[in-house]
């Protein structure tokens, strides 16, 4: 009920085109990447979607990451916008209430956004690696559920800065940063590629499984600890309120 209620709030405010639009952009990175150059990756010895994702992923992440940044300051700039907050408090509904919605609706836009860019990888590799087998699309659903994962601790942290701040600005701004500091983390030292926003860049292909299931424990880690933070947050501020 929470998250049919998120969705009406949001509705009007171009978040939900803006959130199509921007897996369609991300979606467009592989494609225009091969159109320009796919004699160059005609003959690597490994499989597509492979091929395909260590080119182009890291961008793709980045666009992902920047997409979840905005969505989630304008679903709290919402929220402030003419004092709504102070509102809702009075109402029998607890501020924890409105972030777990908030966090299914965004966890679903997340959804749509990644099922965009495997639409585009899938269409990648039928049409320059000439075809697709029960092996491709069995890796392709891996590589889906596992980006989610990567991207969720992003989502997290992306609502909790929202929440922070009245000034959308502040959030967005902290939040930015944060990617192009990942974007400058050595990727060989686990203990730095942990850092939330590091984690979209991560991708299934190629890597080793005890190094997939350590991101995986990480990312698990990350949301309930983000998540507990937030909760924590929320009862003191209305306790200080």
């Amino acid at each position: 009920m929470n998250t049919i209620l998120e969705y009406k709030k949001i509705k009007r405010t171009g978040v939900l085109p803006g959130c199509l639009l921007g897996g369609c952009l991300a979606a467009f990175v592989p494609i225009l990447e091969l159109a320009v150059r796919s004699e160059q990756y005609a003959n690597i010895p490994k499989p597509p979607l492979q091929i395909i994702l260590q080119a182009d992923w890291q961008m793709m992440a980045m666009l992902n990451m920047l997409l979840v940044i905005v969505i989630s300051c304008m679903m709290y700039h919402t929220e402030y916008a003419d004092n709504a907050i102070q509102r809702i408090t009075t109402l029998p509904v607890r501020e924890e209430e409105i972030f777990i919605g908030k966090t299914i609706l965004l966890a679903g836009m997340c959804i749509v956004l990644l099922v965009i860019e495997m639409l585009s990888l899938t269409f990648c590799t039928l049409h320059w690696f000439g075809g697709a087998d029960g092996a491709f699309i069995k890796d392709l659903l891996q590589n889906f559920g596992y980006s989610f994962c990567m991207l969720l601790p992003v989502a997290l942290i992306s609502l909790m800065t929202a929440s922070a701040w009245k000034n959308m600005w502040i959030p967005l701004g902290i939040d930015v940063i944060c990617v192009f500091m990942a974007t400058m983390i050595p990727v060989k030292y686990f203990a730095l590629s942990i850092f939330p926003f590091a984690l979209p860049f991560q991708i299934l292909e190629g890597a080793k499984a005890g190094k997939v299931v350590s991101y995986l424990v990480v990312a698990a880690a990350e949301v309930l600890l983000i998540g507990a933070v937030e909760m924590i947050f929320l009862k003191v501020r209305r306790s200080l309120a």
